[in-house]
């Protein structure tokens, strides 16, 4: 077998393989063991038809199509191999047949590769950066977290209800005075503030009282998930049945060591601030890398492959789809609900999918660039920091180390260098 490599459009590559007679005719042989147990001719047993008789019944390209097939699932992946510095493949190639004869056989694969990205500049950028402080009404915050962990529920008859007391409701949905499907509900209950009613209709329900009835007046909004509701005015007459509310504890020391496990308020307070400092400088290092990255590929241009945009999607529509299992939903009954198909589920990821590879392909071309790598000093520092942390002599963690933790930690050293060096060789700011 020989074969071609030519570049060709839309990041692909055109791989021609040719096969000799010699070859053609043994690939035809062998179409013709795996597929002769198929076929029955009057007067020979069942699989054991001579190949000349089953090519004179039913014709000569009987085994052409996995004679075809065959030379190409026992040639591509080692002409991938042989290509393996050259390009990366990154889906699935389409073929055809160049030619066909006895004597010469030439199968073309359109395989899509990863592209290059033309970067016009990654130095010397001013690009925004991003930093957050925690202040004390932050940490205050957290305090009013722990207490409404451990609040007590109770009935609450005297009052009307507020924003953060649980209520139990009856409620009529109509439009234009008709009912609508799913606008209805007793026994209903609501937390005031939690969102989970379209907008308007929480905040109208808090100040009514046990026993009251009240028409609440509300629009669904434009991207509601109804196509039959999206922007209508509809009324809910409600009826309050019973007002839960909240008793909250009183924060001294005995409070926060049983909830929270510390002697002092002032230690929780303090163990708070440390943590919310952590998840800030965290989110601050997080968006700032996404500002250099974003700011890089505004001025990059790629041809992203189909195969690298839909896969991307893949991930992205697998995800959600995870997402809504968390929240004992379907795929298929979302997409009845909400009246989409998949292909309109998918479409809404595009411009994010492509915006991601164009990243990713950015990251990859910088660290190639730059040959930003992961020494093996870096790497053993990074497994003896690991098995520190959870108490075990580094020899025996590694022995019980899967070979894609080796990968992960040098991948992530990778990364961190190539910030590094992106955030010392450009202007970071912080916007006023």
């Amino acid at each position: 077998m020989n074969y071609t490599v030519a570049a060709s459009e839309k990041s692909t590559v055109k791989i021609t393989m040719t096969f000799d007679a010699a070859e053609w005719a043994a690939a035809n042989d062998k179409a013709y063991l795996q597929n002769r147990s198929k076929y029955v001719v009057n007067g020979f047993r069942k699989g054991k038809v001579p190949k000349h008789v089953l090519i004179n019944v039913y014709g000569k390209g009987i085994f052409v199509e996995d004679a075809l097939n065959i030379l190409f699932d026992e040639n591509y992946a080692s002409v991938l191999e042989k290509e393996k510095d050259n390009f990366t493949v990154v889906g699935a190639p389409s073929l055809s047949v160049e030619k066909l004869t006895d004597e010469e056989v030439s199968i073309v694969a359109t395989t899509p590769v990863k592209p290059d990205v033309v970067i016009s500049s990654y130095k010397g950028m001013k690009i925004k950066k991003f930093e957050y402080t925690v202040s004390d009404e932050d940490v205050e915050n957290e305090v009013k977290k722990l207490q409404d962990r451990n609040a007590r529920k109770v009935s609450v008859t005297d009052r009307a209800c507020v924003m953060g007391d649980t209520v139990n409701i009856d409620f009529v949905g109509t439009l234009d005075g008709v009912e609508f499907e799913g606008g209805s509900a007793e026994g209903f209950d609501l937390t005031l503030g939690s969102g989970q009613f379209i907008p308007g209709f929480e905040d109208q329900v808090a100040g009514m009282s046990i026993g009251e009835k009240k028409d609440i007046n509300v629009t669904f909004p434009e991207d509601y998930q109804a196509e039959d509701l999206k922007g209508k005015t509809a009324v809910f007459a409600v009826t309050l049945n019973a007002i839960t509310g909240k008793e909250l504890p009183e924060v001294n020391d005995e409070f926060v060591k049983n909830a929270a496990g510390c002697e002092t308020v002032d230690e929780f307070k303090a163990k708070a601030k440390e943590r919310l400092a952590r998840q800030a400088e965290m989110r601050g290092r997080d968006e700032t890398e996404n500002s250099i990255v974003e700011a890089i590929a505004a001025n990059a241009t790629c041809e992203i492959p189909d195969a690298m945009l839909q896969g991307q999607i893949d991930q992205m529509v697998q995800r959600a789809s995870y997402q809504l299992m968390q929240s004992g939903i379907q795929m298929d009954d979302y997409l009845k609900y909400t009246g989409k198909s998949m292909a309109d589920f998918r479409a809404q990821y595009v411009d994010q999918a492509r915006k991601n590879v164009l990243n990713q392909l950015v990251i990859e071309k910088i660290i190639k660039e730059e040959s930003i790598a992961a020494t093996p000093e870096e790497i053993d520092e990074k497994i003896a920091e690991q098995a520190k942390s959870v108490e075990k002599d580094v020899e025996t963690y590694k022995k019980g180390m899967d070979p894609r933790q080796t990968e992960y930690i040098a991948s992530d050293i990778v990364i961190s260098k190539l910030f590094k060096f992106l955030s010392e060789n450009n202007e970071l700011y912080i916007e006023e």
